[in-house]
Protein backbone atom coordinates (compact mmCIF):
# COMPACT_ATOMS: atom_id res chain seq x y z
CA UNK A 1 0.00 0.00 0.00
CA UNK A 2 1.48 3.19 -0.88
CA UNK A 3 1.64 6.57 1.34
CA UNK A 4 1.25 10.08 1.45
CA UNK A 5 -1.17 9.98 -1.91
CA UNK A 6 -4.31 10.73 -1.83
CA UNK A 7 -6.35 8.83 -4.70
CA UNK A 8 -7.98 11.13 -7.38
CA UNK A 9 -11.64 10.72 -5.63
CA UNK A 10 -10.46 12.63 -2.08
CA UNK A 11 -8.69 15.07 -3.92
CA UNK A 12 -12.10 15.92 -6.09
CA UNK A 13 -13.86 16.04 -2.90
CA UNK A 14 -11.54 18.38 -1.17
CA UNK A 15 -11.46 20.58 -4.39
CA UNK A 16 -15.31 20.96 -4.54
CA UNK A 17 -15.35 21.71 -0.84
CA UNK A 18 -12.80 24.51 -1.42
CA UNK A 19 -14.85 25.58 -4.58
CA UNK A 20 -18.32 25.51 -2.63
CA UNK A 21 -16.66 27.40 0.42
CA UNK A 22 -14.99 30.05 -1.87
CA UNK A 23 -18.72 30.77 -3.65
CA UNK A 24 -19.83 30.99 -0.07
CA UNK A 25 -17.28 33.52 0.91
CA UNK A 26 -18.10 35.34 -2.40
CA UNK A 27 -21.60 35.14 -1.63
CA UNK A 28 -21.68 36.75 2.03
CA UNK A 29 -19.09 39.86 1.20
CA UNK A 30 -21.06 40.51 -1.71
CA UNK A 31 -24.23 40.05 0.97
CA UNK A 32 -22.83 42.41 3.23
CA UNK A 33 -21.92 45.00 0.36
CA UNK A 34 -25.69 45.41 -0.85
CA UNK A 35 -27.10 44.90 2.97
CA UNK A 36 -28.31 48.88 3.32
CA UNK A 37 -30.32 48.58 -0.29
CA UNK A 38 -31.71 45.23 0.31
CA UNK A 39 -32.79 46.14 4.06
CA UNK A 40 -34.05 49.59 2.84
CA UNK A 41 -35.53 48.06 -0.12
CA UNK A 42 -37.19 45.98 2.37
CA UNK A 43 -38.92 48.70 4.69
CA UNK A 44 -39.68 50.63 1.92
CA UNK A 45 -41.72 47.86 0.16
CA UNK A 46 -43.40 47.18 2.93
CA UNK A 47 -44.58 50.99 3.70
CA UNK A 48 -47.55 51.95 1.71
CA UNK A 49 -49.96 54.55 0.52
CA UNK A 50 -53.50 54.45 -1.41
CA UNK A 51 -54.99 57.05 -3.74
CA UNK A 52 -56.48 59.75 -1.37
CA UNK A 53 -59.72 61.13 -2.56
CA UNK A 54 -61.82 62.94 -0.86
CA UNK A 55 -63.78 60.74 1.93
CA UNK A 56 -66.68 60.88 4.39
CA UNK A 57 -63.93 60.87 7.34
CA UNK A 58 -60.54 60.77 8.27
CA UNK A 59 -59.72 58.11 10.60
CA UNK A 60 -56.84 58.66 13.11
CA UNK A 61 -55.71 55.02 14.69
CA UNK A 62 -54.93 55.20 18.32
CA UNK A 63 -51.28 55.11 20.12
CA UNK A 64 -50.01 57.66 18.34
CA UNK A 65 -46.35 58.17 18.98
CA UNK A 66 -44.53 60.77 21.43
CA UNK A 67 -44.20 63.10 18.54
CA UNK A 68 -47.94 62.63 17.62
CA UNK A 69 -47.13 61.68 13.97
CA UNK A 70 -50.56 60.16 12.90
CA UNK A 71 -52.22 62.82 14.65
CA UNK A 72 -50.33 65.26 11.97
CA UNK A 73 -51.10 63.49 9.46
CA UNK A 74 -54.65 63.62 9.65
CA UNK A 75 -54.73 67.36 10.44
CA UNK A 76 -53.00 67.73 6.92
CA UNK A 77 -55.20 65.84 5.28
CA UNK A 78 -58.13 67.72 7.08
CA UNK A 79 -56.70 70.75 5.68
CA UNK A 80 -56.38 69.70 2.54
CA UNK A 81 -60.11 68.84 2.37
CA UNK A 82 -60.15 65.34 2.40
CA UNK A 83 -62.89 65.00 4.88
CA UNK A 84 -65.05 67.10 6.95
CA UNK A 85 -64.29 65.46 9.95
CA UNK A 86 -61.24 63.74 11.75
CA UNK A 87 -62.10 60.59 14.06
CA UNK A 88 -59.55 60.70 17.17
CA UNK A 89 -59.52 56.69 18.04
CA UNK A 90 -58.24 55.56 20.95
CA UNK A 91 -58.00 53.04 24.23
CA UNK A 92 -59.62 54.00 26.98
CA UNK A 93 -56.75 54.55 29.91
CA UNK A 94 -59.46 55.18 32.73
CA UNK A 95 -63.15 55.30 33.01
CA UNK A 96 -63.09 59.08 31.64
CA UNK A 97 -60.00 59.60 29.80
CA UNK A 98 -57.77 58.07 27.45
CA UNK A 99 -55.65 57.94 24.37
CA UNK A 100 -58.70 59.25 22.54
CA UNK A 101 -58.34 62.60 23.91
CA UNK A 102 -54.70 62.58 23.42
CA UNK A 103 -55.16 62.95 20.04
CA UNK A 104 -58.35 65.16 20.30
CA UNK A 105 -55.85 67.34 21.44
CA UNK A 106 -53.21 67.03 19.26
CA UNK A 107 -55.25 67.56 16.68
CA UNK A 108 -56.85 70.76 17.79
CA UNK A 109 -53.49 71.79 18.04
CA UNK A 110 -52.60 71.09 14.62
CA UNK A 111 -55.72 72.97 13.24
CA UNK A 112 -58.48 71.03 13.47
CA UNK A 113 -61.61 72.50 14.90
CA UNK A 114 -63.01 70.89 18.01
CA UNK A 115 -66.21 70.57 16.18
CA UNK A 116 -64.87 68.17 13.30
CA UNK A 117 -62.96 65.75 15.59
CA UNK A 118 -65.15 62.73 16.80
CA UNK A 119 -63.56 61.40 19.91
CA UNK A 120 -64.22 57.78 19.83
CA UNK A 121 -62.98 56.00 22.66
CA UNK A 122 -63.10 52.42 22.34
CA UNK A 123 -61.68 48.89 24.87
CA UNK A 124 -59.86 47.69 21.30
CA UNK A 125 -56.10 46.02 22.48
CA UNK A 126 -55.43 45.36 18.76
CA UNK A 127 -56.04 46.88 15.40
CA UNK A 128 -58.44 43.91 14.15
CA UNK A 129 -60.70 45.04 17.61
CA UNK A 130 -60.22 49.04 16.50
CA UNK A 131 -60.98 47.97 13.03
CA UNK A 132 -64.19 46.24 13.62
CA UNK A 133 -64.96 49.04 16.13
CA UNK A 134 -64.26 51.87 13.79
CA UNK A 135 -66.46 49.77 11.11
CA UNK A 136 -69.26 49.78 13.50
CA UNK A 137 -69.17 53.68 14.02
CA UNK A 138 -68.78 53.80 10.13
CA UNK A 139 -72.18 51.94 9.58
CA UNK A 140 -73.64 54.24 12.82
CA UNK A 141 -72.69 57.07 10.97
CA UNK A 142 -73.73 56.21 7.17
CA UNK A 143 -70.25 56.78 5.90
CA UNK A 144 -69.71 55.27 2.58
CA UNK A 145 -65.72 55.58 2.77
CA UNK A 146 -62.63 56.53 5.07
CA UNK A 147 -58.77 57.17 5.11
CA UNK A 148 -57.42 55.54 7.39
CA UNK A 149 -54.15 57.43 9.28
CA UNK A 150 -51.25 54.84 10.58
CA UNK A 151 -48.02 54.68 10.85
CA UNK A 152 -45.82 54.18 7.88
CA UNK A 153 -44.43 50.77 9.50
CA UNK A 154 -47.95 49.80 9.96
CA UNK A 155 -49.82 50.54 6.67
CA UNK A 156 -49.70 47.26 5.03
CA UNK A 157 -51.15 45.39 8.22
CA UNK A 158 -53.57 47.97 8.76
CA UNK A 159 -55.16 47.93 5.39
CA UNK A 160 -55.35 44.14 5.11
CA UNK A 161 -57.34 44.47 7.97
CA UNK A 162 -59.65 47.03 7.62
CA UNK A 163 -60.49 45.78 4.20
CA UNK A 164 -61.33 42.43 5.28
CA UNK A 165 -63.52 43.98 8.22
CA UNK A 166 -65.25 46.97 6.82
CA UNK A 167 -68.37 46.33 5.56
CA UNK A 168 -68.47 46.00 1.45
CA UNK A 169 -69.58 49.49 0.27
CA UNK A 170 -67.57 51.24 3.02
CA UNK A 171 -64.61 52.32 0.76
CA UNK A 172 -61.26 52.20 3.10
CA UNK A 173 -57.97 53.98 1.95
CA UNK A 174 -54.85 54.06 3.67
CA UNK A 175 -52.64 56.94 4.57
CA UNK A 176 -48.95 56.93 5.86
CA UNK A 177 -47.73 58.80 8.70
CA UNK A 178 -44.08 59.70 8.81
CA UNK A 179 -42.29 58.20 12.27
CA UNK A 180 -40.28 59.60 14.00
CA UNK A 181 -39.02 56.34 15.62
CA UNK A 182 -38.79 54.51 12.28
CA UNK A 183 -36.69 55.89 9.03
CA UNK A 184 -36.96 53.11 6.11
CA UNK A 185 -33.90 54.65 4.73
CA UNK A 186 -31.97 53.24 8.24
CA UNK A 187 -34.63 50.84 10.27
CA UNK A 188 -31.59 48.61 11.18
CA UNK A 189 -29.80 51.15 12.63
CA UNK A 190 -32.17 51.34 16.00
CA UNK A 191 -33.05 48.77 17.95
CA UNK A 192 -36.64 50.10 18.74
CA UNK A 193 -37.29 50.01 14.87
CA UNK A 194 -35.99 46.48 14.12
CA UNK A 195 -38.50 45.65 16.93
CA UNK A 196 -41.48 47.07 14.99
CA UNK A 197 -40.93 45.99 11.63
CA UNK A 198 -40.33 42.54 13.37
CA UNK A 199 -43.75 43.00 15.45
CA UNK A 200 -45.20 43.92 11.61
CA UNK A 201 -44.32 40.82 10.28
CA UNK A 202 -45.43 38.63 12.77
CA UNK A 203 -48.56 40.64 13.06
CA UNK A 204 -49.61 40.34 9.58
CA UNK A 205 -48.76 36.11 9.21
CA UNK A 206 -51.30 36.43 12.52
CA UNK A 207 -53.58 38.43 10.69
CA UNK A 208 -53.62 36.26 7.34
CA UNK A 209 -53.94 33.24 9.41
CA UNK A 210 -57.20 34.95 11.22
CA UNK A 211 -59.16 36.84 8.52
CA UNK A 212 -58.05 34.77 5.28
CA UNK A 213 -61.50 33.57 4.25
CA UNK A 214 -63.65 34.53 6.91
CA UNK A 215 -66.34 36.43 6.63
CA UNK A 216 -67.55 36.95 10.69
CA UNK A 217 -65.19 39.11 11.86
CA UNK A 218 -66.96 41.49 10.33
CA UNK A 219 -69.48 41.24 13.39
CA UNK A 220 -67.97 43.40 16.22
CA UNK A 221 -67.32 41.45 19.79
CA UNK A 222 -68.91 42.42 22.68
CA UNK A 223 -65.95 42.36 24.03
CA UNK A 224 -64.51 45.03 22.18
CA UNK A 225 -67.17 47.91 22.39
CA UNK A 226 -67.57 47.25 26.39
CA UNK A 227 -70.54 47.44 28.39
CA UNK A 228 -71.52 50.31 27.69
CA UNK A 229 -71.47 49.95 23.83
CA UNK A 230 -69.82 52.03 21.40
CA UNK A 231 -68.73 55.54 22.84
CA UNK A 232 -68.04 58.07 19.99
CA UNK A 233 -67.97 61.04 22.32
CA UNK A 234 -69.16 63.15 20.17
CA UNK A 235 -67.90 66.74 19.30
CA UNK A 236 -69.39 67.01 15.74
Amino acid sequence: MKHGHANPGELGRILLNLIILLFFVIFSALLYLVRRPILRYTAESWIIEDPLDRADAVMVLGDDNFYADRATRGAELFREGKASVVVASGRRLRPNAGIAELIEHDLVERGVPRDKIVRFAHDADSTLEEAQALARLAKERKWHSAIVVTSNFHTRRARYIFRQVFPQGLEVRIASARDGDFDPQHWWEKRKSIKELAREFTGMAVALWELSGRKETREIPQSVVGLGGLIPQLVV
